[in-house]
């Protein structure tokens, strides 16, 4: 059954733009659009959608109010902020919001219907520097715990289960890379950090690259 997708953005370009980009995928269905907060509550109510694809910069009410309504409202649909906001002011109150994903309006057509595809699964999509925010605000001291961002505790030690490879790219993670960045950095594909990712998490008990960036930057692999 294909993932149903509202979007919310208040430019009629971007929405045009990515409707026809969506309407080549088929397991994603946009089941509609809205320019402003108020209209993409009104429509999650009317069209239920699984996933919403949520603008921060809307009139009316803005991104990060419309997501704490729509979480409060109908906990199950999943919001993934589409942005081109990376600052502290935005990223963290999204999240607190309950937004699972966190990107900017600069990412590949093929890695946002991946992010999508994650998020209705259950993980958690972050850009590298919202993933960098959040790993700065948990190696802080005084660090408050972030609602969304699930942290991972698994038994101390279980880091020893990780090839050298794998070490390599979860201190990269840590560092708030992207697999493309990790990918570069390491001179291997694509394709095989994501090997790498998946087998690490399966290793350290972990669901998603947030809860691994937050575990090694516990563990001091970030530094």
């Amino acid at each position: 059954m294909a993932i149903r997708l509202l979007l919310a953005d208040d430019h009629a370009m971007v929405r045009r733009g990515l409707q026809v980009f969506l309407a080549t995928q088929p397991d994603i269905e946009l089941v509609g659009e809205a320019a402003n907060g108020e209209e993409t509550i009104e429509r999650a109510e009317a069209l239920r959608p699984d996933v919403v694809l949520m603008d921060l910069n809307m009139p009316v009410l803005n991104g990060i109010e419309t997501t704490k309504r729509l979480k409060l409202a109908y906990p199950e649909v999943k919001v993934i902020v589409l942005t081109s906001f990376s600052d502290q002011d935005h990223v963290l109150p999204a999240i607190r919001a309950g937004a699972r994903g966190y990107l900017l309006k600069d990412i590949g057509p093929e890695e946002l219907v991946m992010a999508i595809k994650r998020v209705h699964d259950g993980k958690v999509e972050l850009h590298s520097e919202a993933a960098g925010l959040l790993m700065s605000l948990v190696a802080s001291p005084e660090a408050q715990p972030v609602a969304g961002a699930a942290v991972g505790s698994p038994a101390e030690g279980s880091y020893g289960q990780l090839t050298p490879k794998e070490m390599e790219v979860l201190r990269l993670i840590a560092r708030g890379r992207s697999n493309k960045e990790i990918g570069e950095a390491l001179f291997i594909t694509e394709k095989t950090v994501k090997t790498h990712v998946s087998h690490l998490l399966d290793k350290l008990g972990l669901t998603d690259r947030t809860q691994a960036a937050i575990y090694a930057v516990k563990q001091g692999f970030g530094d």
